[in-house]
């Protein structure tokens, strides 16, 4: 319900500024607002050969092509005049984001399709490990430590091995493979909840935890710095893994002394030391390896291991065969119902995905982001934050709202800061210390129905605002130099 008003305001005030952008002095055309491409240039008026200036219409008549791209100081900066079936098309500045009707197109092609195809392939697998028996061996494991953090859960419930794969998945950066998994975990939540349409606290916590997104192995970002030409791609590795974990302890402490949860049990303790002593021996083996060993070994771990989960998954389920015979199927028929289930989700949340990227994408356009990230900014700069620090706010900002989009702005802040610049690494960090908040709220509580997320969506916010904080410390302790 919180999230619905939300988003609603969001959409009601982009439509309202958009409305007034039209029919301001910048005259942009409705046409970039429904049907515009990120990053092609934005028409903002249409006009006469004798309507623009005497030296444009001069140039753009003894041009071959038709065709004149000024900039002087005088009009606007890098716009460009076409002339074509009597009249000049004036273009100034880039789409932000993609407008109404190509977020549309590309939601249900880019976002759903791809993501129905990794629900059918992983619900496939979770299906296999269900009947195969490994799904209950997993939960009776883990099931001491799970019982303090979610004591409304049953003790072996299925639903704990769901959470772990799902923050296993999160661990080795294998994001393809966790929301199948986050998903039937909510969905088998959802079923222990008294209150269907509400959030129940186990629900919360999983939500947070996920958001929280503790890495191990940050393979899409060193993608990413390696493509720009960083001269050590993984030097942000080490940062990456220090503030996704201080965002897993906050969202753990926040939720747990909301839903009054015992930290100083023994089985609890004794979990979080053991994170906290692989993380720290991770540390110390990553960082005595050179510039190739560390390389070859962020490059291959979570591929290996994500192979391994698969195979395993096989071989388990081949060795307990008669499982499958005694409840009249066979694996392969029991990997297809599991895909079939994976569809089925997918559908379902396609509406919930959709309208609140419609949201974004009015958000973005209508210049409404920009200006409250201007303004942030010069607020930061006025109490001491340094222009390092301001030039990478908007991936900070955006990154609760877009992946995509705040995927762009980090890739944009590597090309005009250089990857080696401290704003070009704490671009990195937050993209990959933060979750697409608004998007996983969407997606999550969508494939259950629930409209009362109660308070996940400020607890969320608050981990996103504490990672934030917490990257600009750690960037500045390993990057900083004096």
């Amino acid at each position: 319900m919180v999230l619905s008003r939300f988003w609603l305001t969001i959409f009601i005030a982009s439509i309202l500024f958009t409305v007034v952008a039209l029919f301001s002095g910048n005259n942009y055309t409705i046409d970039y607002i429904l049907n515009g491409k990120k990053d092609d240039p934005i028409l903002v008026s249409e006009l006469y050969l004798k309507q623009v200036p005497s030296f444009v219409r001069d140039s753009i008549e003894k041009a071959p092509d038709m065709t004149l791209v000024v900039n002087r100081d005088t009009l606007n900066p890098d716009s460009t005049y076409v002339y074509k079936n009597q009249t000049v098309k004036v273009y100034s500045g880039v789409q932000k984001s993609d407008g109404l009707l190509p977020t549309c197109k590309n939601t249900l092609m880019d976002i759903i399709l791809p993501l129905i195809a990794y629900l059918a392939f992983f619900c496939g697998l979770m299906e296999l490990l269900i009947i195969s028996g490994a799904s209950e061996k997993i939960a009776k494991l883990l099931s001491p430590v799970f019982a303090k953090v979610f004591p409304s859960v049953p003790k072996n419930h299925e639903s704990i091995s769901y959470m772990t794969l799902n923050f296993a998945a999160n661990f080795l950066g294998l994001d393809s493979a966790a929301t199948p998994f986050g998903l039937k975990a909510m969905q088998s939540l959802q079923e222990i909840n008294p209150e269907k349409d509400k959030a129940s606290d186990a629900q919360i916590m999983f939500m947070c935890l996920h958001a929280a997104g503790l890495t191990l192995i940050p393979t899409s970002i060193i993608g990413y710095r390696a493509a720009q030409n960083a001269t050590n791609p993984a030097d942000v590795m080490l940062p990456c893994i220090i503030t996704s974990f201080i965002g897993t302890l906050a969202a753990l402490i926040l939720v747990g002394i909301r839903q009054r949860i015992n930290f100083l049990s023994a089985t609890l303790l004794v979990a979080i030391m053991s994170v906290v002593a692989v993380i720290v021996g991770l540390l110390f083996y990553i960082n005595g390896l050179d510039l190739i060993g560390k390389s070859f070994f962020t490059a291959n771990l979570s591929g290996l291991m994500l192979v391994a989960i698969i195979g395993a998954t096989l071989i388990f389920s081949f060795i307990n065969e008669k499982k499958f015979t005694e409840k009249q199927t066979t694996i392969f028929d029991t990997f297809v119902e599991g895909s079939k289930n994976g569809i089925q989700t997918g559908v379902k949340i396609f509406p919930y995905v959709l309208a609140m990227l419609v949201a974004i994408s009015f958000f973005r356009n209508s210049g409404l982001f920009e200006i409250i990230s201007h303004w942030i900014a010069i607020g930061f700069s006025q109490i001491g934050v340094a222009k390092d620090v301001t030039d990478s706010l908007p991936v900070a900002m955006l990154r609760p709202f877009s992946s995509g989009g705040s995927r762009g702005f980090m890739i944009d802040a590597m090309q005009n800061f250089g990857p080696d610049s401290f704003t070009g690494r704490l671009v990195c960090i937050f993209q990959c210390s933060a979750e697409t908040t608004f998007y996983v709220i969407a997606v999550y509580f969508g494939s259950v129905n629930i409209k009362n997320t109660r308070y996940t969506l400020a607890t969320m916010l608050l981990v996103d605002f504490i990672c934030v904080l917490a990257a600009i410390m750690v960037a500045s302790w390993f990057f900083v130099r004096g």
